[in-house]
């Protein structure tokens, strides 16, 4: 068993793939609309796993859906250096940071926490050598 993708709607889809493409360096991996009219945007990092914009032109800028149950609290992105990442995300890609970048040597990583243009939680992952 593996875990392949996680899907989660957005309202700007231009702005969530210039965020995970261009500032987290994640690929582009494929697209499809579905048959409600629904665009899926697929992107993927260096694993098999994928993370799924779901998009709806149709829809207004508040969505107007209701997706239960709901509880989601972040998507982790490994990266190599956190501090600068950060700094490109808020800087160019209409990120927030929601925690500043920490040590802990304990587990041998610095994390953060920044939001993305649609204010999902994203934790930033370096691992120290």
């Amino acid at each position: 068993m593996d875990v392949l993708h996680t899907a989660i709607w957005v309202d700007d889809v231009e702005a969530m793939k210039a965020f995970y493409t261009e500032g987290l360096g994640l690929e582009y991996s494929r697209e499809f609309v579905g048959d409600d009219g629904v665009t899926n945007y697929f992107l993927t990092g260096e694993s098999d796993t994928e993370l799924q914009f779901k998009y709806d032109e149709d829809e207004d800028e508040s969505g107007g859906r209701e997706v239960e149950p709901s509880g989601f609290d972040h998507t982790a992105i490994a990266v190599t250096e956190i501090d600068d990442t950060v700094d490109t995300l808020v800087a160019e890609y209409d990120g927030s940071v929601d925690q500043e970048p920490t040590t802990m040597d304990d587990m041998g990583v610095r994390i953060s926490f920044v939001s993305d243009p649609d204010g999902y939680g994203v934790e930033l992952i370096e691992t120290l050598e």
